[in-house]
């Protein structure tokens, strides 16, 4: 069996197609992967890392501005997409993929598109609650369409071709209880843990108001322990922070599955990793979306979990350490509300996601060779 995954952009659409590529091979001895990404996005670093070979397509996307600098990109764009076309068909020649799957990232359209051109089996995953462009614009001739959320469904033309099998997440998140994570971070007391990241290069903005949260929590003694991942901030937070040993400041956080699984609630942006992540493991969060991001994607995708009553949604612009301090302090001194929270999420999630879209892609593949 040879399959080909494509995909790029973000992590929300790298690491599901990872976990997909390990569980195929695992589960089907002999079978080759190939992966297909962007010239220069960070799949090309990603991908090899996690021991797949990855070709490149090449291909950029579309500014909404009118603007003489937009225009001149679009047009550059339009050009690249014609070269794309030549490059996907050159990467299936060599290659004679038995499936195609795209799981997001404008990388997905050349090659899932030429490949349905030809009859090859295909589908696309969107980790997203809402479907972006690129995933939108090959629903309509890939064969299958996977979706994280019910609520996602709605937002397709053909909904009967959607399934709803939830996202994949790594297998490590699933691998500690609360008890055993905090026992190997050395948290030998009850308070409860604060974690807060904003992704692996931080935030400027939020990491000013996590610095104002930590001067609050100090005031306070430290009522609960906190975790955070400055990203770049790192040396310019760890001066000004208060230096006491319930504060764990880092650069980076290596050991998400472990802290999130020691964590009692998580303040985070809303990505789809993120989301998928969360709802997996019945993590309470407060989600603060990014306002930087396509579509405004991450706060669709917020808005699915608070709505569940999974997360509660702060906008950035409504956010302050304050604001910060009275919602983490409302929730982490009330164990029934951040419990409710749980079940919510385990009554949405997939936890078995990776298994249900290997169960659709088989099915898909065994409906096309008879």
């Amino acid at each position: 069996m040879k399959l080909l995954f494509t995909c790029g952009g973000t992590a929300g659409h790298i690491n599901p197609a990872v976990a997909l590529a390990r569980l195929f091979q695992e589960w089907n001895p002999g079978c080759q992967v190939l992966f297909v990404g962007a010239d220069g996005g960070m799949e090309t670093r990603l991908v090899p890392k996690e021991g797949y070979p990855i070709r490149t397509v090449t291909i950029t996307n579309f500014h909404r501005s009118l603007s003489p600098a937009a225009m001149k990109h679009n047009l550059k764009t339009l050009l690249n997409m014609n070269r794309s076309r030549g490059q996907a068909d050159a990467i299936l020649d060599e290659f004679q993929p038995d499936l195609v799957v795209g799981t997001g990232g404008y990388a997905s359209y050349p090659v899932v598109h030429a490949a349905a051109r030809r009859g090859i089996p295909t589908a696309v995953h969107e980790s997203n609650a809402v479907p972006g462009l690129t995933t939108k614009a090959l629903s309509k001739t890939a064969d299958l369409v996977m979706v994280g959320f019910e609520e996602s469904r709605s937002h397709y033309e053909d909904p009967e071709k959607v399934v709803v099998t939830g996202t994949p997440v790594r297998g490590d998140f699933f691998q500690y209880t609360r008890k055993e994570a905090r026992a190997q971070l050395g948290l030998t007391d009850e308070r409860p843990l604060l974690l807060s990241f904003f992704g692996s290069l931080g935030a400027d903005v939020m990491n000013g108001y996590m610095s104002e949260l930590f001067r609050l929590e100090h005031q306070a003694g430290f009522p609960f322990r906190h975790i955070h991942g400055a990203g770049r901030n790192y040396e310019e937070m760890a001066k000004a922070a208060p230096k006491d040993p319930a504060l764990d400041l880092r650069q980076y956080i290596y050991d998400m599955p472990l802290a999130m699984a020691a964590a009692d609630l998580v303040i985070c942006r809303s990505g789809a990793s993120t989301i998928s992540e969360l709802s997996a493991i019945a993590k309470p969060s407060i989600l603060v979306p990014s306002p930087n991001v396509t579509a405004d994607h991450q706060t669709k995708n917020a808005k699915v979990l608070s709505a569940a009553g999974g997360a509660v949604l702060l906008p950035e612009g409504a956010c302050s350490g304050e604001k910060l301090w009275e919602m983490a302090s409302d929730l982490l001194n009330n164990r029934e509300k951040r419990e409710a929270m749980s079940r919510a999420l385990r009554e949405m999630a997939v936890p078995d996601a990776a298994e249900q879209i290997y169960t659709a892609l088989t099915g898909l593949l065994n409906e096309s060779s008879r």
